[in-house]
């Protein structure tokens, strides 16, 4: 599985192009999906913001797709990974996109 990882100026840019390219889902509002059936999920786009001055202003960006073809985004901000179960799951399915693709 890869991964593209683009790099927009924000947040909302990348939120944006992703839109445009089909991902109009808010994972976010659904993490419950993500959580209950982790397998019928790929993330196939990763976007990183990194805070230029607070790193408090550290967000992630995945653009996922599901088995039933849904298209649509997941925010993950710093604190986020503390208090999403939603989104230590797709941290997890990232790093094991980048292990499985170097095998």
């Amino acid at each position: 599985m890869e991964h593209q990882i683009y790099h927009y100026a924000t947040v909302s840019k990348a939120l944006e192009e992703l839109k445009k390219k089909g991902f109009t889902v808010d994972y976010n509002i659904k993490e419950d999906e993500i959580n209950s059936h982790p397998d019928d999920f790929e993330i196939v786009h990763i976007y990183r913001y990194e805070g230029i001055t607070d790193p408090g202003d550290e967000a992630t960006v995945y653009g996922i797709k599901s088995k039933k073809g849904e298209k649509g985004v997941f925010v993950a901000g710093q604190s986020t990974y503390a208090e999403s179960s939603a989104a230590m799951t797709l941290l997890d399915m990232s790093i094991k996109g980048r292990t499985d693709s170097t095998q």
